[in-house]
């Protein structure tokens, strides 16, 4: 972990974070699940900034509420942030974390095209969430902090020309962190469903 966070913060001069924000976000791939039919899905975060020219690292949480159908989740980065991966595992309820990041170093390496900054957010990884079958209810996932001394970190390639080296590098402990809901429904049982038919043959009848 201390490693992953190290290899992020070389890249140049680093600064903490004044009127520059930035954000944290998480979606599903699906909004409902219906655990009779599947019994994975997956989340996938993404990080963005009003400023810079890209993104370098993150080291977040994720935390869930509702996750005890949760049997397993598992942590994959981006390409581009493969370099410092480390997957915080699984801690039971939907619970789990991700470090990430690349090293740069101008004007030898620059950042992954694949982080820039200014065309929407950039995906920094995935977690692809095991449920248990026949499950139901609704698991409540945020972001934060927590893991290192921030959670976002950015660059901005144009900073600072002819230092050495150049660029500037901001961290953000406290971006934006999103949130997600999914809804686990098992389908409805057959019992459900013949319930249902005598109701529509009850309203046929009169």
């Amino acid at each position: 972990m201390k490693n992953a966070i190290a290899l992020a913060a070389v890249a140049g001069i680093a600064t903490a974070a004044a009127a520059q924000s930035g954000s944290l976000s998480i979606v599903a791939s699906q909004a409902t699940v219906d655990s009779t039919l599947t019994t994975s899905f997956t989340l996938s975060v993404y990080g963005d900034a009003d400023f810079a020219t890209h993104i370098t690292g993150a080291a977040f949480n994720l935390n869930a509420s509702g996750g005890d159908m949760v049997t397993d989740m598992v942590a994959s980065s981006a390409a581009w942030g493969g370099l410092g991966f480390e997957d915080q595992g699984h801690t039971g309820g939907g619970n789990t974390g991700l470090i990430m990041g690349q090293i740069t170093f101008l004007p030898f390496i620059a950042p992954d095209a694949a982080s820039a900054l200014g065309n929407g957010p950039v995906f920094l990884g995935s977690f692809a969430v095991t449920i248990a079958a026949d499950s139901s209810g609704v698991i409540d996932w945020s972001l934060a902090g927590g893991i290192g001394t921030f959670a976002l970190e950015v660059i901005d390639v144009n900073a600072n020309p002819g230092g050495n080296p150049p660029g500037l590098i901001t961290q953000l402990a406290s971006p934006d962190f999103g949130s997600v809901s999914v809804n686990v429904v098992p389908a409805p049982s057959a019992m459900a469903v013949l319930g249902l038919g005598g109701l529509v043959a009850g309203r046929r009848r009169r």
